[in-house]
């Protein structure tokens, strides 16, 4: 039997390689990793031209996954930069990478990307138009929008960002009720620019049935973005939002009759109270597809600790039902990430997703905590580095003001409550002055 996607080969019961890699790396049964690829609650993103995948799956009963934003801007052109982030991706074993480049050889970058990379690669076609086409905005036409789409699928893409959603009737919508910050989505604002100013509906709604074709080619997951997702606490599940949402729906439906695997993206900034109610939102009414969230950001008012804002929001998503998490680093808002803002944000994405883990019940999610506990119960710090998200950072604080006896830390010494209990419990005395002879009184 013959398959196209995933999709299409588990609605045919056939266990396709990537399957078989993903239920073991989930330690689930692969028939029920079949089961729920057919009926869309999880995604392999596996272009079949990226050789070098190690693939993943998102969705429902899997553990959450992270994503990493990079890319050269117009302002920030360091394509070596760039690789050393794709380099720390690799060391902290970073699911997914989206290449948001819009400036320059994007082409080259994105190849490259994908020859050297085992993560999932992403794109937003929408941000490399113009440079591709070498054409001004107003310039582009449906055609020229779709083109770029098969360009970035047939190189090898596993998942792109289409703006599907935000059509003219939400467009109305928006204008209507008014918004504090607006539209932010970079993509969706340059959509609602195009169609504003040729009076057009959006290209990737008119001629989705044609997107769906050139992905379903090439097994490329749809990743339906949320061009209205709020940019601030203030605007978080208003008309816009919630209308696009609606669309999201219809749409993933559509894809899924066509076989092309489906995740949907959600909010950006939004207050930690709003958060579980739009997850269950999101999965009624997009039919428990997976969900991809930026953040959510439960403050507008961190610059420079976004990173932080975003954890919060990010574990109470993925608690609530969230498969997919978007990083965000110090850096947003304000500057092109450098190496260590995109290490800042990788640890803090992976706290997010794997608290959100234990939180939800996914099966061994609590293994490696009890194993650093088990390790702190024998103060071994050896061990507990080996078990830490960040080896390198625990490392550097423990012997960055080194105890005076090894199996102790330079907060507690010798009153280290482990310490104690365990020399108590072996039978030995304890002596707390380095000097038995000290007194209180010198």
């Amino acid at each position: 039997m013959n398959w196209v996607t995933q999709m299409n080969a588990a609605r045919q019961n056939i266990i396709t390689e990537q399957m078989d890699v993903v239920a073991k790396k989930e330690k689930i049964s692969v028939k029920t990793l079949c089961e729920r690829i057919a009926a869309g609650t999880v995604v392999i993103p596996a272009n079949c031209n990226h050789k070098s995948l190690s693939p993943e799956g998102i969705g429902q009963g899997l553990r959450t996954k992270i994503n990493v934003n990079l890319g050269i801007s117009g302002d920030s052109v360091d394509y070596e930069r760039e690789m050393e982030k794709v380099k720390i991706c690799q060391k902290y074993n970073v699911e997914a990478i989206m290449d948001l480049s819009n400036y320059g050889k994007t082409s080259d970058f994105r190849q490259k990307l994908i020859e050297t990379s085992s993560a999932m690669i992403g794109t937003v076609p929408m941000y490399d138009a113009i440079g591709y086409l070498e054409k001004d905005l107003l310039d582009i036409t449906a055609e020229d929008f779709l083109s770029v789409v098969e360009a970035h699928a047939k190189q090898g893409v596993d998942f792109v960002t289409i703006h599907a959603g935000i059509t003219k009737d939400v467009i109305s919508l928006f204008k209507e009720t008014k918004r504090l910050t607006n539209i932010v989505s970079r993509g969706g604002s340059l959509l609602f620019a195009w169609m504003e100013m040729t009076g057009k509906e959006n290209p990737f709604y008119e001629y989705y049935d044609d997107v769906l074709e050139i992905l379903r080619s090439y097994d490329v997951t749809i990743s339906l973005g949320d061009a209205m997702r709020p940019g601030s606490i203030h605007d978080s599940t208003d008309a816009g939002q919630i209308a696009e949402l609606t669309q999201l729906g219809l749409l993933t439906k559509k894809a899924w009759s066509r076989d092309v695997q489906v995740m949907v993206e959600g909010p950006g900034h939004m207050a930690m109270n709003e958060i579980a109610a739009n997850m269950q939102i999101q999965k009624r009414l997009c039919h428990n597809a997976p969900f991809y969230v930026l953040g959510p950001l439960v403050t507008d008012i961190a610059p420079g600790y976004d990173h932080i804002t975003s954890a919060i929001g990010g574990a109470i998503a993925a608690a609530n039902g969230a498969d997919f998490l978007c990083y965000v680093t110090p850096a947003e808002h304000l500057r092109l990430p450098d190496v260590n803002d995109v290490k800042e944000g990788i640890i803090a994405s992976k706290i997010a997703a794997h608290a959100a883990d234990i939180a939800k019940g996914i099966p061994n999610a609590r293994d490696v905590d009890n194993k650093m506990s088990d390790a702190r119960r024998r103060v071994d710090y050896e061990e507990m580095f080996k078990y830490a998200i960040d080896p390198d950072k625990a490392r550097q604080y423990y012997e960055s003001t080194p105890p005076s006896e090894r199996h102790t830390c330079s907060m507690c010494g010798k009153m280290c409550a482990m310490r104690t209990v365990n020399k108590i419990l072996d039978g030995e005395d304890i002596s707390l002055l380095s000097n038995k002879n000290n007194s209180l009184n010198g």
